[in-house]
């Protein structure tokens, strides 16, 4: 039997167009049929048309002469059971959830099914297409916009490119934060582009030398409040990444609040203007000092 334990591409140039993708795939990579439709559900293969290529899931699809399919297979990425987010708001063309620790802002070439987008066009009801608004590092937890129209998508995309929103996180940190002046403020470019956060104290932990903070961002870079703080000398708790290399709790890190004018789609012309909506996540689901 193969050895499916190895990640492998397979790629097939179709010209015969009497099999489905399954069938293709299956005789190409030696996998069964039963595994393949399984990838395909995970997001794990493509189909080129021409120019474009997209994911295919529908299991009956018959490729034409001159498309090509491609499978990407890996059999760890594809055994992960995603996390399940909580829905904080359905507002219709969008909806806003909190993304646990480990949950994918978005997918990759080898499956898409740990993602908040296909977990919520899964299993939101009514079920409506998802469109990705923006990103939250795989770590970090908190609140995430799931677009389900394309105009609101495009939006709200256009509200977090031109910083027209208030994200604010609460995070923990090793050390003693400094309380003076009450808010510190970092201006160190990030991978060449201008990045600013504004970091103060709310409360200090002097038996386990922790600090929790609420930080505010300017831009979005990656990473951008890990590095940041980790170049300051407070690394975030849990950080394995930019910080203590013996840290084994999850990233400490949540966007606990967003807000922003959204335009009301409403036909009343007196509904046209600009609604603001704000989002606060549970306190339960905020970083404590008491829960570290």
């Amino acid at each position: 039997m193969p050895d499916f334990t190895s990640p492998f591409e397979c790629h097939i140039s179709i010209e015969d167009c009497q099999h489905s993708a399954v069938d293709h795939i299956a005789t190409a990579s030696g996998l069964s049929k039963q595994r393949v439709k399984q990838a395909m559900q995970k997001g794990a293969v493509w189909l080129t048309q021409g120019s474009k290529t997209r994911r295919l899931r529908r299991a009956s699809k018959t490729p034409k002469a001159g498309d090509s399919l491609h499978l990407y297979y890996n059999e760890n990425i594809l055994a992960t059971v995603p996390s399940t987010p909580t829905l904080i708001a359905d507002e219709t063309s969008y909806s806003v959830w909190y993304k646990p620790c480990g949950m994918l802002s978005q997918g990759s070439k080898w499956g898409d099914h740990c993602t908040i987008t296909r977990w919520v066009e899964q299993n939101l009801q009514p079920q409506r297409p998802c469109f990705t608004v923006h990103r939250l590092d795989r770590a970090a937890t908190g609140l995430i916009l799931v677009g389900h129209e394309k105009r609101s998508t495009a939006t709200l995309s256009k509200l977090f490119q031109i910083r027209a929103l208030k994200k604010h996180y609460r995070v923990i940190v090793h050390g003693q934060f400094p309380t003076e002046p009450p808010t510190q403020t970092f201006n160190s470019n990030i991978d060449g582009r201008t990045a600013c956060s504004h970091a103060r104290c709310l409360e200090y932990d002097d038996d386990n030398k922790k600090s929790l903070l609420e930080v505010v961002i300017e831009s979005g870079r990656k990473h951008q409040i890990r590095r940041h703080l980790s170049e300051a000398g407070f690394a975030v708790v849990g950080d394995r990444l930019y910080g203590q290399g013996d840290d084994s709790q999850d990233l400490q890190l949540t966007a606990c609040y967003l807000a922003f004018n959204f335009p009301n789609s409403n036909s009343n012309k007196n509904s046209e203007k600009n609604r603001e909506k704000q989002y606060r996540l549970p306190e339960e689901l905020i970083p404590a000092l008491n829960k570290t």
